[in-house]
Formats: structure tokens, C-alpha cells, sequence
């Protein structure tokens, strides 16, 4: 038995890659950052039906049904450009690449308290 509160969910911080096939069912495959994530579309997206990219909080941010990997890669590609000019420049020690100085990961957060004490 144990004493306390139990987490209430599991968060292992990596982006999923679902491989959807008619034949041989689903596979999902986790990348730890969005550039191992496309390569993977790249790799496989001919070979099943549909090929997603799903991001830390469980949403899909692309499917091979409505748009192309080499589209959505260029897309991505600016949107984090426009947040790089956006935001304060911050290199996450855990190489996390969602991590920014006004929105810090869950890792940097820790850390941030543990400094405090």
C-alpha cells in the first residue's frame, strides 16, 4: 500500500508517430523531437495509409490524408522561425525544443525550484 497522492497521468515528453495501415493494423513509433518525427513520416508515409504526427499533449498535428510531409515541414519549418524572432532566446539543458525562457518545460521548471531551496 502506499502513502499519498498517485499521479494522475503519465507524460514520457516524446511526439508519436502513428503509422495507420489497412493490412497490418497501427504502429505507433516515439521520436524525441519533431525533426526525428518527419524523418519518419518521410521514411514510411508511402508504405501505409495514412502516417500522423502527434505532439506532446496528445494532439495531431499532421496527417498524411490532408497534406503532404514535405508542405507540412516547410510550414513548421516557419512558424518556428517566427517564434525564434518572438521570443527571448533560452537553450533548454534538457534539449527539449519546446522549452522557451517565458515558457519553460516541465524538466527547466523542476530545476527552477529546486534552485530556490
Amino acid at each position: 500500500m502506499t502513502h499519498g497522492l498517485e499521479p494522475t497521468e503519465e507524460y514520457d515528453g516524446s511526439i508519436a508517430v502513428h503509422l495507420l495501415d489497412d493490412q497490418s493494423g497501427r504502429e505507433e513509433i516515439r521520436c524525441g523531437s519533431y525533426e526525428e518525427a518527419i524523418d519518419v513520416v518521410k521514411a514510411n508515409h508511402r508504405s501505409v495509409t495514412v502516417a500522423k504526427i502527434v505532439d506532446r499533449g496528445g494532439d495531431v498535428v499532421f496527417t498524411s490524408a490532408e497534406m503532404t510531409i514535405d508542405d507540412w515541414e516547410t510550414e513548421w519549418e516557419r512558424a518556428k522561425r517566427r517564434l525564434s524572432v518572438d521570443v527571448e532566446a533560452y537553450d533548454c539543458p534538457h534539449d527539449n525544443v519546446a522549452c522557451f525562457a517565458d515558457d519553460l518545460c516541465l524538466d527547466c521548471q523542476i530545476d527552477r525550484v529546486k534552485e530556490q531551496y
